[in-house]
């Protein structure tokens, strides 16, 4: 049994495919990981931003390139940023 590559929260792409065209959105999170299926492939649990319900995918539908392309952009981006997400300045308090 190979370990998980991906873990809960990560962002990874899809491959294009019959129901996932190469022009739409294939970026999901996933949100549970499932055992290995019968022919020993990691499965995961994911959800896309747009859907109110989760898919169930192996491994070889993880479009590698594009899923470790788009975590380098993401990490650059989140240093840029240089502070806090949250910013007690913004939270407001009813009386």
């Amino acid at each position: 049994m190979s370990a998980n590559v991906y873990a809960i929260g990560d962002n990874i792409v899809l491959k294009a495919g019959l129901t996932r065209t190469a022009t739409g959105d294939r970026t999901c999170r996933v949100v549970g990981l499932l055992p290995a299926a019968d022919r020993g492939e990691n499965q995961y649990r994911v959800r896309f931003g747009s859907e109110n319900f989760e898919r169930r995918i192996v491994e070889s539908d993880i479009d590698t390139l594009e899923t470790a392309s788009s975590a380098k952009k993401d990490d650059v981006s989140a240093d840029d940023a240089g502070g806090p997400w949250l910013k007690a300045s913004s939270i407001r308090i009813g009386k």
